[in-house]
């Protein structure tokens, strides 16, 4: 399993790379000046770094307790970060929509859109990550 000190390095850099991504991509794609993108995804990503921490531990616990190991396939890989974005979508939805002055209906789609965007991104970043900084195996205490 990942020590915190890994978790944390692991939730700043995803955090970080994505914001460099997505405020300007959004400012593009949703016609919002990049100010206002920027903020949204400064608080989007305060939002997110804490549902990560939270969701990956959680995830973590149930991994170890129903399969003995975190390491995931690929289809594991594709059921987390569904998941991941569809908790994190309850959450950040309703800001968009104050923020903006936009209708949930329409904040809803941006959500979307967004989450699409982090949805592939979350994808390649915990792959590369699991390559650069791999999870040891585990090692079992033998009885004794």
């Amino acid at each position: 399993m990942r020590t915190t000190k890994d978790r944390i390095r692991h939730t700043l850099g995803f955090e970080i790379i994505g914001l460099i991504i997505f405020a300007p991509l959004a400012s593009w794609i949703f016609g919002f000046e990049l100010h206002l993108m920027g903020i949204m995804a400064v608080v989007g990503s305060i939002i997110a770094t804490l549902w990560n921490y939270v969701y990956n531990l959680l995830f973590d616990h149930a991994m170890l307790k129903f399969r003995g190991d975190v390491r995931k396939t690929i289809p594991q890989r594709v059921f987390h970060a569904l998941l991941f974005e569809g908790g994190l979508l309850l959450l950040f939805m309703p800001m968009i929509a104050w923020y903006l002055s936009i209708t949930l209906w329409e904040a809803f789609m941006m959500d979307i859109a967004m989450a699409t965007f982090y949805l592939v991104y979350a994808f390649v970043y915990n792959l590369v990550y699991d390559k650069v900084f791999p999870i040891p195996h585990p090692t079992r205490q033998v009885p004794g």
